[in-house]
């Protein structure tokens, strides 16, 4: 049984529906377990992401698309380039969504799912978003994600393609997280945030757990950092296997960031327990572009435990690292990646890393979500989205902008050019995406329109003035 404790004045609280923060001291809260217990749990059945169940918070309506079991190669030919004996890859790009956050949405759509949500919100610059939008479709959930103006176009396909309700609203990925904690608790939809979410930590742990099954405990564990929560949870599965005694010793862990966005390397340089807000962050790296870490104070307490290191990178050491392990390795990375390879260049260089020394690197996901030819396709895709669908729900709206109305009544407003069975599709719709709302009067069915949909409204119309 999973229990949720602050890290800070381990005050214990109720393990559903999960909380980031502890109501008595404000600290970060994460799910602990009785591991003498669990020592005597054997793994059972396929190797994938729910393998490792019995070490997770409980989690009765199991969604899965055969996340997890992913590859851990051995990159000999990239090995020997750098001097080094033996690399290895964690490739996360082979996942349904092509990215690690495949194992997060699996996790929190079947807690929403047991906790009897209809809707998920989440803020996400790229592969949370995407990832949740593909389960959740699977799942017959509606899917919110906010998005900041900076997005990977590939993955912003992927959750046009999925058919997630999407918002834009500021320039990274901060803006977006004070965004959805508004909207979460104005609507209760279940909150799906990689930051505002414990269960991430749980999900993304799990790819520790593979890489001891698959190989056992490296020396080094190298992770690029954009919220600080990625390398922690790594951190706490290799932590949680030494005190389950599966392994003998512990990686020490190498966080990498961009040079333009590099919060968590400068406190960690500055021996900062917190990280140090970046004023004009930019990098190409979308997936680790990220203002002020909430989850920074952890990836420090990682990389001091751990006796770590902590390196920022430049986006052309980036780009040269990705295309480097496409020609040597065959796999197509993205930036965020492949920074992990130009950290793992740069230490090997300086002899931090060892010609002996064992290293996994963490592949977070495909270079096919982040390409000008997918950003082409996105906008023609959108484009197709804004004049098939928004046209008549944009009707919709306006007229009951004007006055609440019922069913017949906005049929007979559109000019009857429709069955009144697509009128009630469109409304649906416009529910189940928090648009409007319904209430009754005189025995009949009104509908309302929602400050959401008053947004939009606004929205389209400064639009409009760009065409």
């Amino acid at each position: 049984m999973a229990i949720l404790q602050c890290t800070q004045c381990l005050a214990i609280q109720e393990p559903y529906p999960p909380q980031y923060k502890c109501q008595k001291c404000q600290g970060l809260l994460q799910y602990t377990y009785d591991f003498k217990r669990l020592s005597q749990t054997k793994l059972t059945g396929a190797f994938n992401f729910w393998r490792f169940k019995r070490f997770l918070p409980e989690v009765k309506n199991v969604i899965t698309m055969g996340e997890g079991g992913t590859p851990l190669h051995k990159a000999n030919r990239l090995a020997r380039r750098l001097g080094l004996s033996t690399v290895y890859l964690k490739d996360e790009t082979r996942n349904p969504t092509n990215s690690f956050r495949d194992r997060c949405a699996a996790l929190m759509v079947s807690n929403a799912l047991d906790l009897r949500h209809n809707s998920v919100i989440c803020a996400s610059s790229g592969n949370l978003g995407a990832s949740l939008a593909a389960y959740c479709a699977k799942s017959g959930l509606t899917c919110h994600i906010i998005v900041p103006k900076i997005v990977d176009m590939g993955k912003l396909a992927q959750m046009l393609i999925y058919d997630a309700v999407i918002e834009e609203h500021g320039e990274v990925v901060d803006d977006s997280i004070k965004r959805v904690e508004a909207l979460q608790k104005e609507t209760g939809w279940y909150q799906a945030t990689a930051e505002l979410n414990p269960l991430v930590i749980e999900a993304q742990k799990t790819i520790a757990y593979e890489v001891v099954e698959q190989y056992g405990a490296p020396n080094w564990f190298i992770v690029s950092m954009g919220s600080g929560g990625t390398i922690y949870s790594a951190w706490k599965g290799f932590k949680e296997l030494h005190s389950l005694g599966k392994i003998d010793s512990l990686p020490r862990m190498i966080g990498v960031q961009a040079e333009g966005c590099a919060p968590i390397v400068k406190a960690y340089s500055k021996g900062e327990q917190k990280p140090l807000a970046a004023p004009k962050p930019f990098t190409h790296a979308l997936a680790i572009l990220v203002r002020n870490p909430l989850n920074g104070g952890w990836a420090l307490k990682a990389l001091k435990e751990s006796n770590g290191v902590a390196i920022s990178v430049t986006d052309s050491e980036i780009i040269a690292a990705e295309q480097e392990i496409a020609r040597t390795e065959g796999i197509f990375a993205e930036p965020a990646g492949a920074a992990a390879i130009s950290a793992l260049q740069t230490l090997a260089q300086q002899d931090v890393i060892k010609k002996k020394d064992k290293v996994v690197c963490l592949i977070t996901g495909s270079g096919l979500k982040a390409t000008d030819v997918l950003q082409v396709l996105t906008k023609k895709r959108k484009t197709a989205v804004v004049g098939l669908e928004l046209s008549t729900k944009e009707k919709i709206l306006r007229i009951l902008s004007q006055k609440d109305a019922y069913g017949y009544e906005l049929w007979k407003k559109l000019g009857k050019s429709m069955t009144r069975a697509a009128v009630y599709q469109h409304l649906n719709d416009l529910l189940k995406r928090g648009m409007v709302v319904t209430y009754e009067k005189e025995e009949k069915r009104y509908f309302k329109t929602t400050k959401r949909g008053k947004r939009i409204l606004k929205a389209i119309d400064e639009l409009k003035t760009l065409l």
